[in-house]
């Protein structure tokens, strides 16, 4: 039986091997980081040597890139094993991974795959975060894809996806706005209906990151600062949600950490403006 994640609201960052030494050795003004979780899966070593360290100053999320939930074969039991590991010592505020899948047999794509948004799909997601949550004692959160082609046999759309999969497992959910931003204006849809769409109630956590634009689409890179119409999302996303730990996601083109504070300290002002109407409106 799992436990369901801490309700925190605060801001973050994402702990970059650039900024080891800044977390270590200053005062970050930052209330937790996160980690990718695979990146710290192996017993011992220098990596979670650090991982522990930080732990000390800063509450921590695990967040993983390999856990391939929508895979037909099921999930690896080791990788499970080893990610249980990590969250007992370490006891994050949330473990989260992606609505994807990058894995089937001993192929390994090293990508975040989309899936189809039909029932046979929602029922073998649903299966194998029942597995993981089961495995990991833990209510895990699941974050929203960015995505470049949709299917054309899709059943419903992506929110109504995460909706029901919430609903049928009590996941939870890390909604990330730049990847609805990313997709709205690949696809076409209304990322305003995709909010509204979506479980607010179960939101845990916000992803904020930037991205850029390709020949034809907008590619989720994380390599540029967050762009101003992801600002705008964000505002509404967090009238829909209340407070929730909002985080700053850079994974290319890492710049200084006084850099990412100040994009930190925008996404407090949106916050607090977001609050003071909340107690008006009150």
């Amino acid at each position: 039986m799992s436990t369901p994640s801490s309700r925190f609201a605060g801001h973050g960052l994402g702990l970059r091997r650039e900024h080891y030494r800044d977390f270590l050795e200053t005062d970050v003004p930052v209330d937790f980081v996160e980690v990718i979780s695979e990146n710290f899966m192996v017993e011992g070593g220098q990596p979670r040597h650090i991982l522990r360290q930080v732990r000390e100053r800063h509450p921590v999320a695990l967040h993983g890139v390999s856990m391939s939930i929508g895979s037909a074969d099921g999930l690896k039991a080791d990788y499970l094993r080893r990610l249980k590991s990590l969250a007992d010592e370490i006891q994050p505020l949330f473990v989260s991974d992606h609505l994807s899948w990058s894995r089937i047999d001993h192929f390994n794509s090293h990508d975040l795959l989309p899936l189809p948004y039909t029932e046979e799909a929602l029922g073998i997601v649903c299966r194998n975060i029942e597995m993981a949550q089961d495995t990991l004692g833990r209510t895990m959160l699941f974050e929203n894809p960015s995505s470049y082609l949709a299917f054309g046999d899709a059943a419903m759309t992506e929110w109504e996806f995460l909706r029901a999969m919430s609903k049928r497992t009590g996941c939870e959910l890390l909604l990330d706005v730049n990847n609805v931003f990313v997709s709205a204006t690949n696809h076409g849809f209304d990322a305003h209906a995709y909010l509204r769409g979506i479980p607010a109630e179960r939101v845990r956590q916000i992803h904020l990151a930037g991205h850029s634009q390709g020949t034809e689409l907008l590619i989720d890179t994380h390599d540029s600062p967050v762009h101003g119409g992801v600002w705008s999302l964000y505002a509404e996303a967090i009238a829909l949600t209340g407070p929730v730990a909002t985080m700053i996601e850079r994974d290319g083109n890492i710049p200084p950490l006084a850099d990412l504070l100040k994009e930190l300290a925008v996404a407090r002002s949106i916050g607090e403006a977001n609050a003071r109407m909340r107690q008006v409106a009150a």
